[in-house]
Parts: structure tokens; C-alpha cells; sequence
């Protein structure tokens, strides 16, 4: 399975960093593959690492000018080099079968936003999930519940983004949609 992994580029907690480190371990071990962003720095670099050192195929997509300050992670089983965060977003999306946002910043949401809208709109096939570490991700879920009480998104909609709180959680997640 294809999980694309949205998260930052910034170092984070250090629980953020040891979870980071897990879940590559756990990409690896369930033998997905990894789509990121395609830096080293961060929590990036921690998942890539880690995905890498247990032996998964680890796909970066990382924007040209980032790449000339060379912060892309090395030895990754491919690298591909965007002109725009618009062509980013989009070759991350067209990988996935999972998109995965762990705990980031303003980038992050950016990007699983998109990634609702076009599996909403039947753009995308996937899965959307929030991975809410110590409920960080409570508050996106009570702004959903929102738009859904206020009949902006249909209960449909609001069912289809899962929200998830452990590994153990998105492996379940991802075993109901391989099978």
C-alpha cells in the first residue's frame, strides 16, 4: 500500500520525533511504501530514515529550490523534483492509497485539505486520516462536526475522514482497505 505522509520539515517534540521514528518503522515492517516530502530535515528526515533503515521503498517529492539548498534525504529509492508546491501536491496525491497527516504545522494542513477535497470530489481515490497523538487533531475534529451541524458537509463526508490515534489504529485502516 502507497501511504503518502504529510508532516513538517521542523524538528517538533521529542515525542513527535520518537512517533515520527515508529511509524517508519511500522511503514516498513507492513512493507508500504512511503510517499513524503523528500526532505531530511525534521520530522520528514526522521520518518524517511527510519522507513529506509527497516527496508521500505521511500518515493520523495520535493520542490526544485529545496533540492539546491540540498536538504532532500539521500539514498532514497526515488526522488522527484517539482517546479511549484501545486505539481507537489498533486504527484504526492496521485501515489496514494492512504494520506496520512501527522501532527505538523500550516503545510500540513494545506495538504491533507487538498487531499479531502479531491477525494471528496472522486479526483483521488484514498483514505484520508488524521493521526491525532495526544488529540492534538481534536480541534479539526470538532470543526468538521461543525461544518456537518451546520449542513456544510454531509454525514457521509464527515464519516469518510477518520481520525486515528495510534499506529495499531492505522494499521486496521489500512488492513480493511487492502483487503
Amino acid at each position: 500500500m502507497n501511504i503518502t505522509v504529510f508532516l513538517g520539515s521542523s524538528s517538533g517534540t521529542k515525542e513527535l520525533r520518537e512517533e515520527a521514528a515508529r511509524l517508519g518503522a511500522w511503514i516498513a515492517q507492513k512493507k508500504h511504501h512511503l510517499i513524503y516530502g523528500g526532505s531530511s530535515t525534521g520530522l520528514m528526515g526522521i520518518l524517511a530514515r527510519s522507513a529506509m533503515e527497516g527496508g521500505a521503498a521511500v518515493t520523495g517529492v520535493e520542490i526544485a529550490f529545496l533540492t539546491q539548498q540540498r536538504l532532500s534525504q539521500g539514498s532514497l529509492t526515488e526522488l522527484i523534483v517539482s517546479e511549484t508546491m501545486a505539481e507537489r501536491k498533486k504527484l504526492m496525491l496521485e501515489r496514494g492509497d492512504i494520506f496520512l497527516a501527522f501532527p505538523g504545522g500550516t503545510g500540513t494542513l494545506e495538504e491533507i485539505a487538498e487531499a479531502i477535497s479531491h477525494t471528496r470530489l472522486g479526483l483521488q481515490k484514498g483514505i484520508c486520516v488524521f493521526y491525532n497523538l495526544n488529540g492534538y487533531y481534536d480541534p479539526m475534529a470538532a470543526m468538521l462536526d461543525r461544518m456537518t451541524e451546520y449542513g456544510l458537509l454531509d454525514e457521509d463526508g464527515r464519516k469518510s475522514i477518520r481520525f486515528v490515534s495510534s499506529i495499531e489504529e492505522l494499521d486496521k485502516i489500512c488492513t480493511r482497505a487492502g483487503s
